[in-house]
């Protein structure tokens, strides 16, 4: 592949829907999680006591499930993820790729 071809395919309108809106989904979800592990850490750090606090008069304090919980929900996040690529982002790579293609064969043009 040429300059040209890959000056095309980096100008192509689908092939930069397809990658700003996976960078967007990525950032948002990366967010979302930093900000829920950095809040653990900074309750961690400054507020040992909440986390020391019985749930229920028992031995389990409130720092294990909040601990379980950063657990699910990175699982859950990757299953947002996965849903949203595989009902949204696959027909749009998937409509960049064909047209990467027609510019890939069409060596001529441009």
């Amino acid at each position: 592949m040429d300059d040209a071809q890959v000056k095309r395919i980096l100008a192509n309108p689908k092939f930069k829907q397809m990658v700003s809106k996976k960078a967007t989904l990525s950032w948002i979800l990366t967010a979302i999680m930093l900000f829920i592990y950095v809040g653990f850490m900074l309750l961690v750090g400054y507020n040992k006591e909440f986390l020391m606090t019985s749930v229920s008069g028992g031995v389990t304090t409130i720092g294990i499930p909040l601990g379980l919980g950063i657990i699910v929900l990175s699982f859950v996040l990757c299953g947002v993820y996965s849903y949203i690529a595989n009902h949204t982002l696959d027909q749009l790579t998937e409509d960049a790729l064909k047209e990467v293609a027609a510019i890939a064969q069409d060596k001529g043009a441009k």
